[in-house]
């Protein structure tokens, strides 16, 4: 009897017995099973509930502890005490509507609307190639399997990106921990049980990092809760830099080329990680320059204000300021992972650089004068900007509100 174990990427079919494939009876069942399974409901390129299940299923072997009263407790004190410490560092005032304190389920869970929008255009290239890229005579040999060649690419595409959020969620600390605004607005969130893993790897106390995260968390939720232009030009870059990736085609054909109908188990064999290039063009570089500026600008502004914040009252302050710098400058496997499957890095590449600028600004325009600056994009620092930061803030000491006139509100497109 043929075994199909895990069908594909680690998770078995809900309901599926492994079938007999001498059984025509098994295997049409089965067949059954499977196009039910990659049969996405309602429109778009990626099967959202595999990638859910996957996840999930992911999370449920490694582990994903529930968040007891105690924890929901030291969250919500941590971030209570964070927006009074940031007050006097920080012109922006709290953004915060809503403390919550998530499991790694609920981090995927509250985060998969935006993830929508920046993975949706990758997977919708990547399924178009596919279909493009079947001849027509293997088309006539997947016989039943015919009708799911349109949606075979976004089943695949949702269950690897569900391996790549099961694995992001064991690893974030809170809502806004990739420098993406990926919560709801307004709702900071920690994720008690990865920061107690973070933090017990540093060997430093516990409270003392969750309090570290929940100022960073606190200085996120401020600078997208009253900038309003801010979360779509950041997401705006992300999408416009995604939308130059290009799919290498034949690393799609050699992928399908190892399916055989026949034997469903070879469907296993199919890795999307590498499949796509940004294009070495003009126009792209200058997306991922924007973008790269963009996280840095706002990891940078993070980190400088929640570094003033915790100054002295945070014995471990430097300690974990260097430990998060070269954490989101590095980034994590997760990270890495979902990288390679998406052709998309998400983090701040300049971010000392930021840094320094951010408190040249404040040395030189004091804190209402260096947050006024995120009043629009226009007034920010640009890439050219990171190499003298001294004299950028000297270039705005006499910047006056009336400099705003004449420019449009919202962002502006590159």
């Amino acid at each position: 009897m043929g075994v199909v174990p895990d069908i594909p990427f680690g998770f078995s079919l809900p309901g599926a017995q492994p079938p007999d494939p001498s059984d025509p009876q098994q295997m049409q069942q089965f067949m059954a099973q499977l196009q039910q399974m990659f049969a996405a409901p309602g429109s778009g390129p990626v099967n959202w509930d595999l990638a859910r299940q996957v996840a999930a299923s992911q999370l449920s072997a490694s582990g994903d502890p529930a968040v007891n009263m105690l924890e929901r407790h030291q969250v919500e004190e941590a971030l209570r005490l964070a927006d009074l410490w940031l007050d006097p560092v920080c012109a922006l005032p709290s953004g915060i509507h809503k403390s919550v304190a998530w499991n790694r389920n609920e981090w995927i869970y509250n985060t998969l609307d935006v993830w929508k929008k920046l993975c949706e255009p990758i997977a919708g290239r990547m399924v178009g190639a596919m279909g493009d890229l079947v001849p027509e005579e293997a088309r006539a040999q997947l016989g039943p399997m015919q009708s799911m060649v349109a949606t075979l690419g976004g089943a695949l595409f949702g269950g690897q990106l569900g391996q790549a959020f099961g694995q992001l969620a064991a690893e974030v600390l809170s809502a806004g921990d990739i420098g993406l605004p990926l919560g709801p607005a307004g709702t900071a969130a920690l994720v008690p049980s990865n920061i107690k893993a973070y933090g017990s790897g540093l060997e430093l106390p516990e409270d003392q990092v969750r309090l570290y995260v929940a100022l960073r968390e606190a200085a996120h939720q401020r600078l997208f809760g009253h900038v309003p232009w801010l979360r779509a030009h950041v997401l705006s870059a992300v999408e416009t830099y995604a939308s130059g990736i290009t799919v290498n085609r034949e690393a799609i054909e050699e992928a399908m080329s190892r399916v055989d109908p026949s034997d469903p188990e070879s469907m296993q064999a199919m890795a999307l990680e590498g499949i796509f290039t940004p294009e070495d063009t003009p126009q792209q570089k200058a997306g991922l320059a924007r973008l790269e500026t963009a996280l840095a600008l706002v990891e940078g502004w993070v980190g400088h204000v929640v570094d003033a914040a915790a100054g002295d009252r945070l014995p471990s302050v430097a300690a974990l300021g260097e430990a998060f710098r070269r954490r989101r400058a590095a980034g994590g496997p997760a990270e890495q992972t979902f990288a390679a499957l998406v052709g998309l890095e998400l983090r701040p590449r300049r971010l000392r650089e930021a840094g320094a600028l951010w408190a040249a600004v404040t040395e030189h325009r004091g804190i209402p004068g260096r947050d006024a600056l995120w009043d629009h994009p226009d007034l920010l620092p640009t890439n050219d900007d990171f190499a003298d930061p001294a004299a950028f803030a000297r270039s705005r000491t006499d910047w006056d509100i009336s400099e705003l006139e004449g420019l449009e509100d919202g962002p502006t497109e590159d």
